[in-house]
């Protein structure tokens, strides 16, 4: 984005005024506000957190007895709070969900992920790359997230978007695919808001599970 357009962001002059890291804030804030995610109390993780838009919201709405565990690759510095740890961690690695578990009070209610590959320009290889990602995100569900849980996943648009939804429509009682507003125009974006976590082990589901590992 050149500088002048930037100037013109809103959600990017509303971020700087109203104290958050990044645009990103508004994305989350306008999707718990439609979905009622975020709620007092709750455990939240957070993968793909740098900057750190995401985890001021979360932190804020699940209030002090609440945890928010954020990871990622790049450190996040100054997020004093004391219901939140940031730690440097990749999604790819072996041993994700221990990892984790390791730094949780209890399972979370909920899980988000904004990640986003570096993009490489070449649409159809970012686009792979990027819910690759996601299904990482996952493939962590069974081990990290409660029953009735809730996730807020980003997806790009493209072949594959439709097969992680189907994956995650075995998993959560309601799925929908969602493009806040604070998201801008052109970006192929969207996001996948998953409601009521409960992995069910049917007979459809377990010729799913024949075909890709990745299902619980």
């Amino acid at each position: 984005m050149k500088l002048q357009d930037a100037r013109r962001d809103y959600y990017r002059r509303r971020a700087q005024k109203e104290g958050y890291r990044s645009r990103a804030s508004f994305k989350l804030l306008q999707i718990n506000n439609k979905y009622n995610i975020l709620k007092k109390g709750n455990i939240v993780v957070e993968f793909g957190c740098a900057p750190g838009g995401w985890l001021q919201v979360a932190s804020d709405q699940v209030g002090p007895l609440g945890f928010v565990l954020g990871l990622d690759l790049k450190k996040v510095t100054n997020m004093d709070s004391d219901n939140l740890k940031v730690i440097i961690s990749d999604v790819t690695s072996s041993g994700l969900a221990e990892t984790v578990l390791r730094y949780l009070p209890g399972r979370a209610k909920v899980v988000l992920s904004d990640l986003s590959p570096n993009v490489s320009g070449v649409w159809e290889l970012d686009h792979v790359k990027q819910i690759d990602m996601s299904r990482k995100v996952v493939s962590t569900l069974t081990s990290i997230l409660s029953k009735d849980g809730k996730a807020v996943l980003k997806a790009f648009e493209g072949a594959d978007l439709k097969g992680l939804v189907n994956e995650l429509r075995y998993k959560f009682a309601r799925v929908e695919v969602t493009k806040p507003s604070a998201s801008r125009g052109r970006s192929s974006e969207v996001y996948l808001v998953c409601i009521g976590f409960s992995c069910r082990d049917d007979a459809r589901k377990a010729k799913i599970q024949e075909l890709s590992p990745r299902l619980c």
